[in-house]
C-alpha cells in the first residue's frame, strides 16, 4: 500500500502536477488540424498574380511576422491564414497597382517543429502535413533508454505554457511546436 502511493506521488510529480490530455483537437485527423492553419515566422508561402509573373513568386514570413511583396511592401501575416493574407494582397495590388488582379497564395514550407529531452537527436526539424508525435521522435532518432514513451509535453508556438499529453498514433504536432519527451523514473 505504501509503496502504491509512493509511485502515485512520483507519477504526479514526473508531469509536474500537470492535467494529463488525451483527447481534443491534438487527436483530430491532420486535415481539420490545418484548415484554418495561421502563418508564422519562417513560413514560406508561394503567391501566384494571374498574367504577372514579375510579381508572383515564394516569399518567407519574416522576423517581424511580415511578407515582403513586390510593389506593395511589407505585408502583415504572422496569426493570419493564408486566404486572408491573398485578399489583403489583392486588394493592395488593386490600389492603384493592377488592373483587377488575382491572387492565389499556397503554404509551401512550414516552419519547424523543436524536440527535446529524452530522444536520441534533439533540436530543430522540418515540418511536414499530418506530423504525429510518433513520427517526430522518428524523426529524431527515437527514444533513449531513458524515455517515458507514455507521455510528452507540447508547447504550442506563442503560447506559455507546455500541456502534457499521452502519446497515441493520433496525437498531432503543429507547426512551431515544442516537443519534450520527457525521463522515466523506473
Amino acid at each position: 500500500m505504501i509503496l502504491m502511493c509512493g509511485l502515485a506521488l512520483l507519477s504526479a510529480c514526473a508531469s509536474g502536477d500537470k492535467e494529463l490530455v488525451s483527447s481534443g483537437s491534438r487527436y483530430a485527423a491532420p486535415d481539420v488540424a490545418l484548415e484554418d492553419y495561421r502563418l508564422g515566422i519562417d513560413d514560406r508561402v508561394r503567391m501566384t498574380v494571374f498574367n504577372q509573373p514579375e510579381v508572383s513568386g515564394e516569399f518567407a514570413v519574416g522576423a517581424d511576422g511580415a511578407l515582403a511583396l513586390p510593389l506593395i511592401g511589407r505585408v502583415p501575416a504572422s496569426g493570419k491564414t493564408v486566404s486572408e493574407i491573398a485578399a489583403e494582397a489583392q486588394r493592395l495590388f488593386g490600389d492603384g497597382y493592377l488592373r483587377d488582379p488575382r491572387v492565389g497564395m499556397e503554404v509551401i514550407t512550414f516552419r519547424p517543429f523543436f524536440i527535446l529531452g529524452e530522444v536520441t537527436q534533439p533540436g530543430p526539424y522540418p515540418y511536414t502535413v499530418g506530423l504525429t508525435a510518433l513520427n517526430a521522435i522518428a524523426v529524431a532518432h527515437g527514444f533513449t533508454p531513458r524515455s517515458d514513451r507514455g507521455v510528452i509535453g507540447i508547447r504550442r508556438s506563442g503560447e506559455a505554457e507546455e500541456k502534457i499529453y499521452k502519446v497515441t498514433p493520433e496525437l498531432r504536432i503543429y507547426p512551431g511546436d515544442t516537443v519534450r519527451v520527457q525521463e522515466r523514473f523506473f
